[in-house]
């Protein structure tokens, strides 16, 4: 992707005058970025796309006559440009923001519920302005590929019997990912499945939902208490670190955030190895940082089976990048691969 003198150039679209200004003061505060066009809503976009050189695209999610699902579908048809939802805390928004995600929306920033000032406004920039910039990012997120990765001796596979459940972690991309390989687990799999997919609380509810809609599997929302049940899938609430406790079920908690994440996967897979009798298969999915590599590592320690996404299917090569470097991991596979993984170790 070029960017014009070293700027990465936004296009900013919301159907408020308001936001579209606050937007772009946000984000022309950063040096680094230009804001090069507004537009009110996706008609205005995709005409603005004819004239102006864009390297990145901030769109509301509900705007009049074209929303921002409807035009990333026409922007993905016509440009290879990331796209950033921006997404109201709403039923309707949700919604809208999961399917945008599956349809290849890079990723989204919450407005937030209560009045644009303060802190909420400043944690809105800082989000943004990371996001905006991690779609430019090509340097920290390209490494040599291996099919077979450790540099610790490797053990022999545990058997079927003594896995006991698989541990899932994803973040930037991890929507998509998840809404891939989720629906090729199939009916009456016989074990559980308990997943970390950073995102805001209120998106993650949509999103099981969505899931348990396309999938053979029962895919839920944690809850604090839920049972680990065979064939189930359960995904961690936006804003709740979820673990499993001593009594081998659900707990969830708010302790403050681990790797500037809640919830956090680290700290599901560091509690399912110190409470699932068994060994366990772990998988970390694309996304930005080092979220799941100390849970992995403690997987591996326990002669489980570690799984990391390939760089070639990743939207941001970052987590599985630094599970890979630790040297916990036993297979790098491309996305449409891990689940038949998965099955060959655990069985269906």
């Amino acid at each position: 992707m070029t960017i014009s003198m070293n700027k990465i150039r936004v296009l900013v679209v919301d159907d408020s005058a308001f936001m579209r200004r606050i937007i772009s003061d946000m984000l022309s505060s950063d040096s680094s970025i230009e804001v090069v066009g507004t537009a009110r809503d996706g008609i205005r976009a995709i005409e603005k796309l004819k004239t102006t050189e864009v390297d990145v695209i901030t769109m509301d999610v509900e705007m009049p006559r074209m929303n921002g699902l409807e035009t990333l579908k026409v922007i993905n048809d016509k440009y290879n440009i990331p796209i950033i939802m921006l997404s109201s805390f709403t039923k309707q928004g949700a919604d809208i923001t999961i399917d945008a995600l599956e349809f290849g929306a890079f990723d989204f920033v919450q407005k937030p519920s209560a009045r644009l000032d303060g802190s909420a406004a400043d944690d809105m920039k800082d989000e943004l302005i990371s996001k905006v910039k991690l779609c430019c990012k090509d340097g920290d997120c390209k490494s040599d590929r291996k099919n077979e990765i450790s540099t610790r001796k490797r053990q022999e596979r545990p058997k079927m019997d003594d896995i006991k459940a698989v541990c899932i972690a994803a973040s930037t991309g991890g929507p998509k990912a998840l809404s891939k390989i989720i629906p090729m687990f199939p009916k009456n799999y016989r074990l559980p499945i308990l997943i970390v997919q950073h995102m805001p609380g209120g998106f993650t509810k949509a999103f099981a939902e969505r899931l348990n809609a396309s999938s053979n599997i029962e895919v839920k929302e944690a809850e604090e208490g839920d049972s680990i049940l065979p064939g189930m899938a359960y995904i961690a609430p936006g804003g709740y670190h979820m673990v499993v406790n001593k009594q081998g079920m659900i707990s969830l908690n708010q302790e403050p955030p681990l790797h500037g994440v809640c919830p956090c996967a680290d700290k599901l897979f560091l509690s399912a190895v110190e409470n699932i009798k068994g060994k366990l298969v772990g998988v970390v999915l694309t996304g930005m940082g080092k979220d799941g590599s100390d849970g992995l590592e403690a997987i591996y320690k326990n002669n489980g089976v570690c799984i990391a996404e390939d760089e070639s299917t990743c939207t941001i090569y970052g987590m599985p990048k630094s599970a890979v470097e630790r040297g916990v991991v036993h297979k790098v596979l491309p996305l449409d691969h891990i689940v038949e993984e998965i099955i060959n170790i655990t069985g269906k």
